[in-house]
């Protein structure tokens, strides 16, 4: 459990943010929905406008995610549409050009029916160009960024791409000011040099930075968020997010692999019993709807979960009380509730994080 000596070397900021500030709705809740769906879905498509099209004829709307995170007592949902193997397809409009975007805006419909359910929604972003040209799909295009910036800018260079992303991580800012925050898939040069994260706090405070890099600095507080393994090094306040799909792949390739029920909610359970809060990913289809042995997990979890649901909820609250009110805590101790233990150490073997850029996710 965190000790005395930890809690005084952590900055007021960040203590503040730990016990009562933008982390509060985050602890509070045990799981929630990583939804990876753009223009690479099954079918692939090519061309942003014939997939929007597509999409809003197949009958998408927010509702089936929104209801299936409530379902699933998900307090949150992370939207990956602009993602470097789903064609970095914006679904939301915007005014810089570099990357496809579409003219519905299906992020703000997705935060608005989300907070009309009493639910949180992160926008993933990636740092990553070098699938750009996967199979061909050319889904950079310089020419009309430079033209934009009116300079030459190279999106298929790690620093060009940082630098188009965070043009767009401040136009969503501006534009979808109820969003949650950020979830971040690896970092880039360009942000920390460019002072992005600290952009981001001065203009929206509130909202939660999540990040999934392995090689975040020690001494960086910026992230609210980080994969299980990094957090054994950082300061104060950090929350722990094991990041893993229901089954199957990311992103939805036109399979349905066989979902394990029972080794999923023994994954969410054990993770809400290490104060680790589960993030599951879904391969969703075009018209939003999961594959069918996804939807039938979902059936089966709704149900085990309503019957279960004070004993993985409840672990952090009372910690955090008693953490801000504190005056000692003499050696390592466990805070416990009526309904659950919360422990600092995460079930290692449990866990595996979402894929880096490196790797096949982003």
């Amino acid at each position: 459990m965190i000790g005395r000596n930890e809690v005084v070397q952590a900055l007021d900021a960040d203590l503040a943010a730990l016990a009562h500030g933008r982390q509060r709705w985050l602890r509070d809740d045990v799981l929630g929905l990583l939804l990876h769906w753009g223009m690479r879905t099954s079918p692939p498509y090519t061309d942003v406008r014939a997939w929007e099209d597509r999409v809003t004829a197949d009958g998408w709307t927010p509702g089936h995610w929104v209801d299936r995170a409530v379902q699933l007592h998900a307090g949150y949902l992370v939207f990956a549409s602009f993602h470097s193997r789903l064609g970095y397809v914006r679904a939301w409009p915007s005014e810089i050009p570099g990357s496809p975007v579409t003219r519905r805006d299906f992020l703000g419909e997705l935060i608005s029916a989300a907070a009309s359910r009493g639910l949180k929604v992160l926008l993933y972003m990636t740092d990553d160009p070098k699938w750009h040209d996967e199979d061909g799909l050319g889904s950079l295009d310089s020419a009309a960024y430079s033209a934009y910036k009116d300079r030459p800018v190279d999106l298929t260079t790690r620093d060009g791409f940082g630098e188009f992303a965070a043009d767009n991580f401040a136009e969503v800012m501006r534009r979808h000011p109820d969003l949650a925050g950020f979830w971040i898939d690896k970092e880039n040069a360009h942000w920390r040099r460019t002072g992005l994260y600290d952009r981001i706090r001065a203009e929206r405070p509130g909202w939660i930075l999540a990040c999934n890099d392995p090689d975040l600095p020690s001494a960086d507080t910026a992230m609210d968020v980080v994969c299980p393994g990094v957090t054994t090094d950082v300061p104060l306040p950090r929350v722990t997010e094991s990041s893993f799909t229901v089954g199957g792949g990311w992103w939805y390739d036109g399979s349905d692999p066989e979902v394990d029920h029972v080794r999923i909610i023994r994954r969410i359970v054990a993770n809400a019993g290490s104060s680790t809060k589960s993030l599951l990913g879904f391969g969703s289809r075009h018209d939003g709807r999961f594959t069918p042995n996804q939807e039938a997990f979902c059936d089966f979890a709704a149900a085990h979960l309503d019957g279960i649901g004070e004993s993985p909820g409840g672990t952090e609250d009372f910690f955090l009380d008693t953490l801000s009110r504190s005056e000692e805590r003499p050696g390592p101790t466990t805070a416990r509730t009526p309904s659950g233990t919360a422990s600092p150490h995460p079930a290692a073997s449990e866990f595996t994080p979402h894929h880096s850029s490196e790797g096949t996710s982003s």
